[in-house]
C-alpha cells in the first residue's frame, strides 16, 4: 500500500545505519521530512542524510541513556520543524555473551546499557514526543520490538527482556494516550540482513536462514515497508498491536 507524507515530519532513532536507515529512505521516498537519529556515528548518519532523496532533512544527536540529552532532541526538533507526526523507534543495542562465563561487573554493565538504551531511551523518547503530539491533535509511534522478546534470548537476556519490555510498553501506552488520537505500534522482526549482522552470517548464515520456512534472513526494507505502512492512514484500529515480521520462524 503506498503512502503519501508530504508534508509529514518522521523522526527515526538509530537511523543512522541498518533497520533505521532503510526506514529513513523508505519514509523519504514517500516524501516525509526525516529527521535521521544518531549517538556516535556521526559521519554513518551524514551519509545516510546526504543520500536521502527529497529536502529539509537533517541529522540530530543524542545520547538516548541520558533522559535530558532525550529532551533536548526532541524539543530541539520540534523547534525546527513545528511538529513530529511519526516517530519511529528504533536505535538499540544487541549485547551477547554467557552468563557462565560473564563477571558480575560485566552482567550489571551489560544490564544498564542494553536497558537504559532499548527500553528507557524509547519509553522517555515517546513521553517528550507525546507531550507534542497531544498538543498537535495526534500521531504515530512505532517501536521496534524483536522476535527476541518473545522466544527468548539465552545468550542476550538483557536484549530480550528489553524487547519484551518495549512490547508491553507500546501496549500500555496505546491505552493511553488513543484519546488523544496518537496511535502506538510494535513491530517485532527477526534476523534482519543488515552490515552489522554479516560476520554472524558468515558463521552461522546457513542455521539462521533455516530458522524461517522461507530459508532467508528479513531485509530491511521489508521492516520499513510495516513501519510506513503503520504510520499511515487506515490503520488506527491496529493501535496496540505487536507486528510480527519474522517469516514464520516463530509463531505465537
Amino acid at each position: 500500500m503506498y503512502h503519501d507524507f508530504s508534508g509529514k515530519t518522521v523522526l527515526i532513532t538509530g537511523s543512522s545505519r541498518g533497520i533505521g536507515r532503510a526506514v529513513a529512505f523508505h519514509f523519504a521516498n514517500l516524501h516525509a521530512r526525516v529527521i535521521v537519529h544518531y549517538n556516535r556515528n556521526g559521519e554513518a548518519a551524514e551519509q545516510t542524510l546526504s543520500e536521502l532523496p527529497g529536502e529539509n532533512h537533517f541529522c540530530i544527536q543524542a545520547d538516548l541513556r541520558e533522559p535530558e540529552a532525550v529532551r533536548a532532541m526532541v524539543d530541539e526538533a520540534v523547534d525546527k520543524v513545528g511538529r513530529i507526526h511519526v516517530l519511529v523507534n528504533n536505535a538499540g543495542v544487541f549485547i551477547e555473551g554467557s552468563i557462565a562465563n560473564w563477571t558480575y561487573d560485566e552482567w550489571l554493565a551489560v544490564w544498564d546499557m542494553t536497558i537504559r538504551t532499548n527500553l528507557m531511551g524509547a519509553a522517555n523518547t515517546a513521553f517528550c514526543v507525546v507531550k507534542h503530539m497531544i498538543d498537535q491533535g495526534g500521531g504515530k509511534i512505532i517501536n521496534v520490538s524483536s522476535r527476541g522478546a518473545y522466544r527468548g534470548e539465552p545468550n542476550a537476556p538483557a536484549y530480550g527482556a528489553s524487547k519484551g519490555g518495549l512490547s508491553s510498553f507500546s501496549q500500555s501506552l496505546a491505552k493511553a494516550v488513543a484519546q488523544y488520537n496518537i496511535m502506538v505500534y510494535a513491530v517485532a522482526p527477526s534476523f534482519v540482513e543488515t552490515e552489522m549482522t554479516l560476520d554472524r552470517l558468515a558463521d552461522e548464515g546457513d542455521a539462521i536462514r533455516g530458522q524461517s520456512p522461507l530459508n532467508r534472513l528479513a531485509q530491511p526494507e521489508e521492516i520499513a515497508r510495516t513501519v510506513a505502512f503503520l504510520a499511515g492512514d487506515g490503520t488506527d484500529f491496529l493501535t496496540g498491536d505487536v507486528i510480527d515480521i519474522n517469516g514464520a520462524s516463530y509463531l505465537r
